[in-house]
């Protein structure tokens, strides 16, 4: 049986042993209608050859978090079945200079969330979602957004089924990586009663 848990904000090392590379086998395009003044449109399409996104790789991933920002406001959270560590996601809350969040005390950022090769596609991700909501809810939140990019086609139709709606688009967002689209998803939290 799945189980959330709350963890310390110093496992985030523990929770980088679950890789979070992805095969892209397909893309999201974007289109500018008119130039834009006409609305964008999006369509998949396969890629030339699969390739291997691994966002650990370019950032140094959750074991350097900590000395790159000051987690002491982040929340973590692990999912587990039977006993095994099978996923978790990190919660970015409260960070005054954290660019992401924009200064608002409203709103939190799901920094990063993973589930192991082997269990993902059997609910854990939506599970993990639900928990970040959750506990964004729980500190008076009333948005929570996510990064990813048109190349995470899967994470785009998850957070799309989440209840995400699609924020901003920037396509000049990575300039080390200028085939790759920034996609800013957020989901509305509602006003904590």
């Amino acid at each position: 049986m799945l189980a959330i848990r709350a963890e310390p904000i110093g496992d985030l090392e523990r929770h980088g042993e679950i890789s979070i590379a992805f095969e892209v086998a397909k893309v999201l395009e974007v289109q500018l209608l008119d130039d834009g003044l006409g609305g964008i449109l999006f369509g998949e399409r396969p890629v030339d050859v699969v390739w291997v996104k691994d966002y650990d790789a370019t950032d140094g991933g959750p074991r350097e978090w900590a000395s790159r920002f000051d987690v002491s406001n982040w929340g973590l959270l692990g999912a587990y079945e039977d006993g095994r560590r099978i996923g978790g996601t990190v919660i970015a809350f409260g960070t005054p200079n954290l660019h992401r969040l924009r200064g608002r005390r409203d709103m939190a950022v799901l920094w990063d969330l993973r589930v192991a090769h082997d269990a993902r596609r059997l609910g854990t991700g939506s599970a993990l979602f639900r928990a970040a909501e959750a506990w964004a809810r729980e500190r008076g939140c009333t948005a929570l957004e996510v990064e990813t990019q048109q190349v995470n086609v899967p994470a785009c139709r998850f957070y799309a089924r989440m209840g995400c709606s699609l924020a901003s688009v920037d396509r000049y967002a990575y300039p080390e990586f200028t085939e790759e689209t920034q996609l800013i998803w957020r989901c509305e939290l509602g006003v904590r009663a």
